[in-house]
């Protein structure tokens, strides 16, 4: 429900940004007891992020059940997130094994469904009051920590206090840049833009990503029919593709192994884009802050893991703070609890998509695992729970992983070599 400005406004909780992030953390927090103000800057209660991967990677699954959303998103027409990438060694197909249980998934989904659906979720969750045109302009610091925001509204400004402010304003955080909080910023050498089309057959009907080393592709079946497809080169690309943009991406799709037809589908959207995209990292507390989604890390887009680690981190922030939130613990210790859970959960993945961001080739152990994914299902299965980040780097490079891997590839040198002579 909104709030009346006139009402109270006193807080357990008070949290920028009520997209994905903001208000699953909302709902989170609410259901355990705090009193959350979640403030969106837009006035629009419909209103979306439009430059997006619209995938929820498999790892979000279980915040999405939490949330109670998954009826809802299947009945939305959310598409299922199965996938097959291309390698210069062929494709990487992953399939359940013969015997064992189906393939970890989540969904694709368009943010114009996915962000109205689940802040009006938030909205109708008692004990969260929805905000709609509330900008935060400031912080209220008392004695050397947050306890509090300054916020612009239709109704001129006002000061909202609380316990714990939470950022899920997005790699621009106006919370993270009020409050001093540095940033980490790593090149990104791609640039990358997408469209939306509809009626676009897509082989299996299932999700694609090409490996093009150092050039990337995807395209993602979403609901209603509509697939978005993108396209992200290397830079150097950038001054020749900006001359002819529809030109330039409908050419780079077509030359694609597989392509998919996109001159018998209707595109409905413009082709939009960033062409500059760095990956961003900062710290996710500060004394009475906390920072969750792209506020605290902006990943590389061609991944696709921004929603399910927005979903993700609303979850692990919930779990650490609520009993501090609402006065049974100690915030300090719980916001450091989260810190250590988001830095070991996610930062081991970030550095490899800030070093695969640089443009480069694969290099011997990714030649490796992908090559040999593209000619063993286990292998493949195992890739398959990496992408969806279900498991960590090391865990996909254990000793085990690449003994096999390895195994895979002798086997099949050793059959495609030519007979002595």
């Amino acid at each position: 429900m909104t709030k009346p400005e006139s009402a109270e406004s006193e807080y357990d909780v008070v949290i920028s940004g009520a997209s994905i992030a903001g208000s699953a953390a909302a709902i989170l927090l609410a259901r355990r007891g705090a009193r959350v103000a979640l403030l969106e800057r837009r006035s629009d209660p419909s209103a979306y992020k439009v430059l997006c991967t619209h995938s929820i990677t498999a790892n979000a699954y279980p915040v999405l059940d939490e949330l109670g959303l998954v009826p809802a998103l299947e009945k939305a027409g959310a598409v299922r997130n199965d996938a097959r990438w291309y390698t210069r060694w062929g494709w990487i197909e992953p399939r359940p094994a013969p015997t064992g249980p189906g393939l970890p998934y989540a969904y694709n989904i368009r943010r114009s469904v996915l962000d109205p659906l689940i802040r009006s979720h938030a909205a109708e969750t008692p004990g969260v009051d929805l905000l709609l045109g509330h900008q935060v302009t400031g912080l209220i610091d008392e004695a050397g920590r947050t306890v509090g925001v300054r916020a612009s509204t239709p109704q001129g400004e006002r000061e909202i206090r609380a316990r714990l402010v939470v950022g899920a304003d997005g790699k621009d955080s106006a919370v993270a840049k009020l409050a001093g909080i540095p940033t980490r910023q790593y090149e990104n050498a791609r640039f990358g833009y997408l469209a939306h089309f509809r009626d676009l057959p897509l082989h299996g009907g299932i999700g694609q990503t090409w490996f093009l080393e150092p050039d990337m592709a995807y395209a993602f079946p979403n609901d209603d029919g509509v697939t978005v497809l993108a396209v992200l080169p290397d830079k150097k690309h950038l001054p020749a593709f900006r001359e002819d943009l529809e030109g330039s991406f409908l050419s780079f799709v077509r030359s694609l192994p597989e392509a998919p037809p996109i001159d018998s589908a209707e595109r409905v959207s413009k082709i939009i884009g960033a062409v500059n995209y760095p990956l961003l990292s900062r710290d996710p507390t500060a004394p009475g802050i906390a920072l969750i989604g792209d506020a605290a890390l902006t990943g590389d887009p061609l991944w696709g893991v921004g929603c399910g680690w927005a979903l993700q981190s609303a979850q692990w922030l919930a779990t650490a703070v609520a009993p501090a939130t609402t006065g049974h613990a100690d915030l300090d210790t719980s916001l450091a609890a989260y810190a250590r859970t988001h830095r070991r959960r996610l930062a081991p993945h970030q550095y490899l998509a800030a070093d695969y961001a640089k443009g480069r080739r694969f290099n011997p152990m990714e030649r490796l695992m992908f090559s040999a994914a593209t000619r063993d299902g286990a292998t493949a299965r195992h890739m398959h729970l990496f992408a969806s980040r279900l498991i960590s780097p090391l865990q996909f490079l254990n000793p085990l992983a690449l003994a096999r891997a390895a195994s895979v590839n002798l086997r099949h040198r050793r059959a495609n070599a030519s007979p002595a002579r």
